[in-house]
């Protein structure tokens, strides 16, 4: 038996990259899963997953999708939106873009799904080491992660013992986002291969590594765990500056 046998999950953003690789993970741990994501159900999502074609920046769809998961177990807020800009270059559209999709639209799947939650639920959200240490050239970015770590202590301490909210941070997980930032390098190659070497794990990370905290952080286990966020970076942030390949 799984995990998270007997438990219904919704997870946002599902269609690849990391809300995929937890929605995965669900599954296999016995969870009934919903996804969704902007758009038409996926070709190849497997029928076992439900789907909603939901913008979470959008209130009165966020409003219709809650209003079908009464006793809902798990949310994970996974949604979101990278622009590779600094300040100066981010436009209003951007705004609007970037923080509708990673700031009020987590603020929003929360406001909406709190009420309908079972007692001992956990809210799941996914932020970034991006916003406890800014990467260059993603400021909005940057920003929104620091709300989404903000709001998960904030929802923790306002709805606790009710529910659970923790956050993961992950440092470089290997999907079009992570390739995205390294685009705006002035040499991608060595910055990726820069990066590489300040991982004390020796490798960049997959979808799976994050999908194996986040089961843990969804089911009975992690029962007196909340308000916490989690960085799963391979132990990049541990390091020091000076990259280890020179010593």
């Amino acid at each position: 038996m799984g995990m998270l046998e007997g438990k219904t999950a919704l997870v946002t953003g599902g269609r690849q990259g990391i809300g995929r690789g937890i929605a995965d993970r669900f599954a296999e741990e016995g969870a009934t899963v919903t996804l969704t994501g902007r758009g038409a159900r996926p070709g190849d999502l497997p029928a076992h997953f439900g789907w909603s074609g939901t913008d979470v920046s959008d209130a009165v769809a966020v409003e219709a999708l809650a209003a079908g998961f009464d006793g809902l177990d798990i949310l994970v807020n996974n949604a979101g939106v990278q622009i590779e800009k600094t300040v100066t270059d981010t436009s209003d559209d951007d705004w609007d873009l970037l923080m509708g999709a990673n700031a009020k639209g987590v603020f929003q799947m929360c406001r909406a799904l709190i009420p309908r939650m079972a007692a001992g639920g956990s809210i799941i959200n996914i932020g970034s080491i991006s916003g406890q240490t800014a990467d260059p050239g993603l400021a909005l970015y940057n920003a929104s992660k620091a709300f989404v770590h903000g709001l998960t202590r904030s929802i923790a301490v306002d709805h606790g013992p009710h529910l659970r909210c923790n956050a993961i941070c992950p440092g470089w997980i290997m999907t079009g986002m992570a390739d995205a930032a390294f685009a705006v390098a002035t040499n991608p190659d060595v910055a990726k291969e820069d990066a590489l070497a300040r991982h004390p794990a020796g490798r960049f990370g997959q979808p799976s590594d994050i999908a194996a905290m986040a089961a843990w952080l969804a089911s009975d286990q992690s029962g007196f765990t909340t308000g916490q966020c989690f960085v799963v970076d391979g132990g990049l942030t541990a390091a020091s500056p000076l990259n280890p390949g020179l010593f």
